[in-house]
């Protein structure tokens, strides 16, 4: 599957922030927090659901499978997305394991599936 995303029962604000200490804990920083619908509406387009997407990246890791494959870079930073359906808060993500495979080399793959491991981990303890 393409995706991993779970339900939480927090609103999209507390979400976001139990996932920044959750990732903190294990190596990942958030660069970037991209809050769609306050981005649209700044443009003049309603948007009604809150929509957030984080962009979190480990450095290290980052700099060890770009020095494996450049391509990698397509793919990072990180991306998890906070946001309501439904009248339901929802965090999910691509799957690291998946993406990878676009770049057609198996010698990604053990790496790429560990990231998403513990991607998984920390959206499962921050929901």
């Amino acid at each position: 599957m393409f995706n991993y995303t779970v339900e939480t029962s927090k609103n999209i604000d507390e979400a976001v922030e139990s996932l920044e200490l959750k990732l903190k804990e294990d190596s990942f920083g958030v660069l970037w927090d991209f809050d769609v619908k306050k981005t649209l509406e700044n443009k003049g387009l309603d948007y009604e659901p809150n929509y957030r997407i984080l962009e979190v990246c480990n450095p290290k890791a980052a700099k060890e499978l770009l020095e494996k494959n450049h391509m990698v870079g397509y793919f990072l930073p990180c991306k998890i997305a906070v946001y309501e359906a439904e009248g339901k808060t929802f965090i999910g993500m691509p799957r690291p394991s998946e993406l990878i495979k676009l770049t057609e080399d198996n010698s990604l793959y053990d790496f790429a599936n560990d990231i998403e491991n513990t991607l998984i981990k920390v959206m499962d303890a921050a929901k």
